[in-house]
């Protein structure tokens, strides 16, 4: 069939349409004021993740059209000074705007469906008053809402359920009412919460007293399905539920799916306890190896303890049934089960500067002792870590005087090669136990110079303790050495950029599955 060239060209208009409002600088302030929510994503026509975010961010704004919440985006290549002066230091940014001067992050999840929902939410108030027209409806606005029935005179009630929905609004959606006879229709007495879901049992019911973190426990474990999915968009989600995670690793969507099914009587025995995941192994198989398992040898399953990083693995060579592996899960509850320790061989002698710690000597050398060790997580394939080595060994050899060397030990630890009980987000990752609180590592997050790195150890640790660095060379020796300083600022400016840009989960199998594990 032959179109003519107009027939042609509007269909070209319309196969190219885009729901997507793309801002300039002399455009940008107007529609920001012209509506009363925006989500706006600052990108780069270069960056991975913003292409693999285009055709979600698309589809969100579709669908957010009809809700009247508009999405926009800036190109950084052409308006840098537009972009600066939002901030923006990696791509892609997404902010939430109410009018220019009420700016937030976007703190939800890069798909379609969780940018609906979570655009959604910001357009309701933090509590929306349900009635018995509503009700219906307001169940199934999203995957998870909660909703509160008490009396009109219960102002407790009213209160602290209003306090958790506005900790909450970008994670939920809550609703309440006071009519004693939606609560009737509801099959519930006032005061309770329902919350509503749209997977597994469809709801569950709160009606112990109205506490507020009682209220925040019962929303994370009743939102949570029963046996979910490790991915990219969920993994920090589960990291931060401060339980277990038994993972469920298998190659196909047919053969989790069987798997999740044989498994989720366990997952519903344990419901609060241990959250259960299946993970595809095909994609993810590597994460395998960090919770030390053998990678390829699948099906296989793994519990994690997420607050001390412990890993307890499934006999690889056994077979997955929701007998065994509910021997297993019922032994690991009881503390039967020692955690599986990988670990490098204890140095037969401690050669160079930097104390090497290895999982078998981590609590020796870093927590059972009167010493500031400041710690760096490292990987051997790491570019910043090869580019810290020789100031850090310069800055281990300044503590290592008599002196100082009985107050701070300067140490690293492969973090590739050894469980450590901190999730490391990143590399390198540099953390200050300092004397007498050791169960309070302090996070080092400064520029990586050796005289940085002192005052962090002084102003931190609990001796105070401070080294001396030698005087820099005369001006002249500096002018040489200016190249060099160029070349080292520079990778720290390209370093901030890599890793703020770097935030989302990487398309490399040999990343673990979240976006904590991006630069693992």
């Amino acid at each position: 069939m032959r179109y003519s060239v107009p027939l042609c060209g509007l269909l070209a208009s319309v196969a190219f349409a885009s729901d997507v409002h793309e801002l300039k600088k002399d455009t940008f302030k107007g529609f920001i004021e012209e509506n009363d929510l925006v989500l706006a994503e600052f990108f780069a026509p270069w960056c991975g993740h913003c292409k693999a975010l285009a055709p979600e961010y698309e589809s969100a704004a579709t669908t957010l059209k009809e809700k009247d919440i508009p999405l926009a985006k800036v190109d950084c290549t052409e308006e840098q000074e537009l972009c600066q002066e939002y901030g923006v230091e990696g791509y892609p940014t997404l902010k939430v705007f109410r009018g220019p001067e009420d700016i937030k992050p976007y703190t939800g999840q890069r798909k379609a469906d969780a940018i609906v929902s979570y655009m959604t939410k910001q357009s309701l108030p933090a509590v929306s008053d349900i009635t018995k027209d509503s009700i219906e409806e307001f169940k199934t606005a999203d995957k998870v809402v909660l909703v509160a029935y008490f009396a009109a005179d219960d102002k407790a009630s009213n209160e602290t359920f209003t306090s958790v929905a506005n900790g909450l609004r970008d994670t939920y959606l809550f609703g309440a009412t006071n009519d004693a006879e939606i609560a009737k229709a509801e099959g519930v007495e006032q005061p309770a919460i329902v919350l509503y879901k749209s997977f597994d049992e469809g709801k569950d019911v709160f009606t112990e007293k109205f506490d507020k973190a009682a209220i925040e426990s019962f929303a994370k474990v009743a939102a949570t399905p029963l046996v979910g999915e490790v991915g990219p968009e969920t993994y920090s989600g589960y990291m931060q539920a401060g339980i277990p995670l038994a993972y469920i690793f298998a190659e196909t969507p047919e053969e989790r799916d069987e798997l999740a099914k044989e498994l989720k009587p366990l997952a519903e025995k344990h419901k609060g306890v241990i959250n259960f995941a299946t993970i595809d192994a095909k994609a993810f198989g590597q994460h395998g190896g960090n919770l030390n398992l053998e990678v390829g040898k699948w099906p296989a399953f793994a519990i994690q303890r997420t607050d001390k990083n412990q890993k307890f693995p499934y006999d690889q060579s056994a077979k997955i049934t929701n007998e065994l592996i509910g021997k297993f899960v019922d032994d690991f509850v009881a503390g039967k089960i020692e955690p599986s320790i990988k670990s490098e061989p204890i140095p037969e002698k401690q050669e160079g500067p930097v104390t090497v710690v290895v999982a078998k000597n981590y609590d020796d050398l870093v927590i059972n002792n009167d010493k500031d060790v400041l710690l760096e997580f490292y990987a051997p394939w790491c570019g910043h870590c090869k580019a810290l080595a020789p100031k850090y060994e310069e800055l281990a050899t300044l503590y290592g005087t008599e002196e100082l060397s009985k107050l701070v030990t300067i140490a690293k630890v492969d973090a590739t090669a050894n469980d450590v009980p901190d999730e490391i987000q990143g590399f390198p990752t540099i953390k200050l136990f300092p004397a007498g609180k050791k169960d309070a590592p302090v996070d080092y997050s400064g520029s990586r110079t050796v005289e940085d790195l002192i005052q962090f150890i002084k102003e931190n640790g609990s001796h105070k303790a401070e080294a001396v660095k030698a005087a820099e060379p005369e001006v002249a020796d500096e002018k040489e050495d200016l190249p060099e300083q160029a070349k080292a600022a520079t990778e720290e400016a390209k370093e901030e950029v890599t890793e703020n840009a770097g935030s989302e989960a990487t398309e490399s199998a040999k990343s673990a599955t979240s976006d904590e594990h991006d630069e693992l």
